[in-house]
């Protein structure tokens, strides 16, 4: 059968997480109510990355198989009038039966947008996180050079977390400042359950002075989560972008930080 990629972008503040529950206020459900009222059938979507109660997309890579031809405009137009504001279709495309969302994927990266202020920051309530206290960046950097790397990330792991294994290789984690914002990207091959959240967390103690930057080297080696830190809110963190080999034709589509592009 058919096969087709979309790309999405969504506003987690409202919906809990991405996989589907019997509650049906989920991302997945919503989508998969849609695609039933455009095809007139239902069908089942795969994702590259379950996201978590509150957390956003500016790309979120699914696919779907369906025997149904429609243009590509077709797909975004149509679906997106069925979608509520908060949830649009970027981009879709035909791709190869081999091309599969979840394990395709060679990286995903993760951007969270921290505002560092004394004062909460009112437009970007449920967007972006927030730390009243002052932050030394430099010690925050180099406490984020201990995670790069193949690593065994336990100290980062939530409990509920049903990965096989808690290995990841971390390609990446840069720090940037955005006047009061603070913008972090992490990028790898895969991420645990909680696994940003819990680094954020971890990061804000070296980065109130609770914790000295070779404390985080101290977490992996302990490989037991309760020594970390405590995990930090959703608010802020988006599913940023998704690889893919060249083969399967996604890299010119609609970019994949287009909703971060003035804080990539």
């Amino acid at each position: 059968m058919p096969r087709l990629a979309l790309g999405l972008a969504y506003d987690g503040s409202v919906w809990q997480g991405w996989q589907t529950q019997p509650h049906r206020q989920t991302v997945q459900d919503t989508l998969e109510a849609a695609l039933h009222r455009f095809l007139a059938t239902p069908v089942a979507t795969v994702c590259a990355g379950r996201t978590d109660t509150g957390v956003h997309a500016a790309m979120q890579v699914i696919h779907v198989d369906t025997d149904v031809q429609r243009r590509p405009e077709s797909w975004v137009r149509g679906l997106n009038a069925l979608l509520p504001p908060t949830i649009a279709v970027r981009w879709a495309t035909p791709v190869d039966v081999a091309f599969h969302a979840r394990f395709s994927a060679l990286s995903r990266t993760y951007t969270y947008l921290l505002w560092n202020d004394r004062v909460r920051p009112a437009l970007w309530a449920g967007r972006a996180g927030w730390c009243f206290q002052p932050l030394d960046i430099d010690a925050m950097r180099a406490a984020a050079a201990h995670l790069l790397g193949e690593q065994d990330f336990s100290s980062f792991r939530s409990s509920q977390c049903q990965a096989k294994h808690p290995v990841r290789t971390l390609h990446q984690l840069d720090i940037a400042e955005q006047g009061r914002f603070l913008v972090f990207t992490l990028r790898a091959n895969a991420f645990l359950h909680h696994m940003v959240r819990n680094i954020m967390g971890a990061l804000l103690q070296v980065g109130q002075g609770r914790q000295a930057a070779s404390w985080m080297s101290d977490l992996l080696a302990a490989r037991d989560r309760r020594q970390g830190a405590p995990t930090f809110m959703p608010d802020g963190l988006y599913l940023s972008a998704i690889e893919y080999a060249s083969h399967f034709g996604l890299d010119d589509l609609d970019g994949r930080r287009h909703l971060l592009a003035p804080f990539a």
